[in-house]
């Protein structure tokens, strides 16, 4: 009997194998075969692709004991049409290896502990009722409260109520660096540890989770974007936490959003998903706008502890000292927190200690010879590194106008550069940078957090990182070293970003005082973003920024797809990218900007060049588009990525 088994290789299609031994096998079994001179596992498929080619068909070694479901079938079909992605690929992130298969028996060990005691208040009870009246079938629910307001806690009860009942849950969180504090959460309310899945965990405890999650012995699973690609055995519910944060895009590989895709998985599964935030994405708000959402909201914090003041620093007002970013009045402020034993943040989204290096004498920067930008100067390492590719230089270069080395000179502060800024004006504070380039090992990331918890640190200085759901109960001021606003990247939504970063980051601070700051430092104190952020009136910048993109034609009223030619040769990307559009230009529903470089144009030493597609239409595009992109026959000189709701444009 004939079957197509789905390989995870670069296949959009099922190849076709005999089954004697296995008779007829239901789409979802996961079988061993035989491809080229390897043994490849694979999983046997719904559809049979149509090919005219005769090919002499191999037999399927061995039917494993476990199955995808057909749900799960089903979804990679829908995420593989939707992103424009190969479904051999999409089914290599639902698959481990051969180890993974083994028919010995691995336990997950579930250490039990005392819980504490947790007693919503009337506000987050009625939350509560309000999504537990929408059933167990699918229905997508936003559950926004400002910071500090107890979400958290809601969802708890939610996911608790779905494993009394015997079925899975899923917890999606934008960093990996928040599942330990998480972890710990979870363990305080529940009395056990939940399974932890993200691309750092080891191998071993990879093979013990995925074999526990499809025997269904796995009950609740808390991940980043990966773990929505589980092969859950009875999942019920999905939590996506922090749902307006970028990080859910995926923008290397396989590009897509995890927040859409855990959305279109409970679709599938007919199960509910709770999206929580504090500011919704402009798509969610506009979607509870629209009544496609459900929606349910926590005013007050917790306890009824106030939101921070905030207080404005003009930095145009006092600059007598060059390279000198913290200002005495910031100073001044700080110095009150940490006379009463309070923590405080200086934060700056800028990683390294300088992000420009120029030469005093002939004028040089120092830049990446990958990649098409600058190189930023790491104190700890002592080299200039590209955030790109990771190349790194000492600061060593022939002077253009002297006979000797450059002589560089730093400009612009990083999170280091504001670390020795600190380590001067409090030289007998503990301080400690949180940033991803300091958090390179388990052990010494969960030591940090037990003591900043514990209140055995002074003063923190982080990047966007530290704003993403940590929680201190010490922290009370935090600095914003840098609140000018001149955008996040290439991104048409960055002030809608910037306004989401900041009210996260507020939050951080005051969760257990009624007396907290934040500080912003700035150059333009009249900015139009700053004054959005003052004000906290997100509601009516979402209905003014969602008024602005259906004027403008931008997301969410019109359909964004990107396509990135890649090559080495700049021509040679060129030339495809207006092949490519002169093939799109029978889309009649559909606009095909470009061909452009791209803002960064050349990363890991390769030309990029993009076009844009734009749709006002709402019919599903990407089946027009896949049929025309496998007609094109594209050079093997370039790579084409496509990116459907692109977030980002560099």
């Amino acid at each position: 009997m004939k079957v197509p088994v789905l390989l995870p290789r670069i296949f959009d299609h099922p190849h076709t194998y005999l089954s004697k031994k296995y008779g007829k096998l239901k789409a979802g079994s996961i079988v061993s075969v035989p491809f080229g001179k390897e043994e490849e596992i694979g999983v046997v498929w719904d559809k049979e692709e149509n090919t005219n080619k005769n090919f002499k068909l191999k037999n399927i070694k061995e039917k494993k004991d476990v199955s995808l479901s057909h749900n799960l079938v089903k979804f990679i079909n829908w995420f593989s049409l939707y992103n424009l992605a190969p479904k051999g690929m999409v089914l290599k992130m639902c698959l481990g290896d051969e180890s993974f298969f083994s028919k010995k028996k691995e336990t997950f060990n579930y250490i039990t502990k005392t819980k504490n005691n947790f007693i919503l208040n009337e506000e987050q009870k009625n939350c509560l009722q309000e999504i537990n009246n929408l059933g167990t079938k699918f229905s997508t629910t936003l559950l926004q409260g400002i910071t500090g307001s107890g979400k958290t806690i809601v969802y708890f009860e939610k996911i608790k109520e779905n494993i009394l009942k015997g079925r899975q849950s899923l917890v999606l969180l934008p960093e990996i660096f928040l599942t330990d504090q998480f972890n710990k959460r979870f363990e305080d309310y529940f009395g056990f540890k939940p399974a932890i899945w993200h691309s750092k965990i080891t191998k071993k405890n990879k093979r013990i989770i995925w074999k526990n999650i499809i025997n269904g012995e796995i009950k609740l699973v808390v991940g980043a974007r990966s773990s929505l690609f589980l092969p859950f055995k009875n999942l019920g519910l999905i939590v996506v936490d922090e749902e307006h944060d970028s990080s859910y895009k995926q923008d290397e590989g396989i590009r897509y959003n995890a927040r859409d895709m855990a959305i279109s998985r409970a679709s599938i599964e007919n199960i509910p998903v709770l999206l929580s935030t504090s500011i919704p994405s402009l798509e969610t708000f506009n979607n509870v706008k629209n009544k496609k959402y459900n929606f349910t909201k926590l005013e007050k914090r917790y306890k009824n502890f106030s939101l921070p003041n905030a207080e404005v620093v003009d930095l145009k007002l006092d600059r007598k000292k060059k390279n000198i970013w913290l200002d005495p009045k910031t100073i001044n402020f700080v110095k009150k927190y940490l006379e009463k034993k309070d923590q405080v943040l200086f934060f700056l989204n800028r990683r390294g200690y300088a992000p420009f290096i120029i030469c005093k004498t002939c004028g040089s920067k120092l830049d990446c010879p990958n990649c098409s930008i600058y190189l930023t100067f790491h104190k700890h390492i002592n080299k200039a590194m590209c955030h790109h590719c990771g190349y790194k230089s000492s600061l060593n270069s022939n002077c253009k106008k002297t006979e000797t080395n450059c002589d560089y000179q730093m400009y612009g502060p990083g999170i280091e550069k504001i670390y020795a800024e600190l380590k001067q004006i409090f030289p007998e504070k503990k301080i400690k940078i949180l940033s991803s380039d300091f958090l390179n090992k388990k052990k010494e990331t969960k030591n940090l957090l037990s003591d900043i918890e514990n209140n055995k640190i002074d003063i923190l200085v982080g990047t966007q990182l530290i704003s993403k759901g940590f929680n201190f109960p010490n922290l009370n001021c935090i600095v914003v070293v840098d609140a000018d606003f001149s955008g996040m990247g290439f991104d048409l939504r960055s002030t809608e970003k910037n306004i989401q970063l900041y009210n996260q980051l507020s939050g951080r601070a005051g969760r257990f005082s009624k007396d907290s700051l934040v500080i912003y430092q700035t150059f333009n104190p009249s900015d139009e973003t700053l004054k959005n952020i003052l004000e906290n009136d997100s509601a009516q910048f979402l209905e003014d920024e969602i008024n602005l993109r259906k004027e403008k034609n931008l997301p969410p009223f019109t359909r964004l797809i990107a396509l990135i030619i890649s090559s080495k040769n700049e021509k040679d990307g060129i030339l495809e990218a207006k092949k490519i559009k002169k093939n799109l230009s029978i889309l009649k529903y559909a606009e095909v900007m470009g061909p452009v470089s791209s803002p960064i144009f050349k990363i890991k030493n390769n030309y990029r060049t993009r076009l844009l597609l734009r749709s006002r239409n709402n019919l599903f595009i990407q089946k027009d588009i896949a049929k025309i992109l496998k007609k094109i026959n594209l050079s093997k000189k370039i790579k084409l990525t496509v990116d459907v709701d692109p977030l980002n444009f560099s």
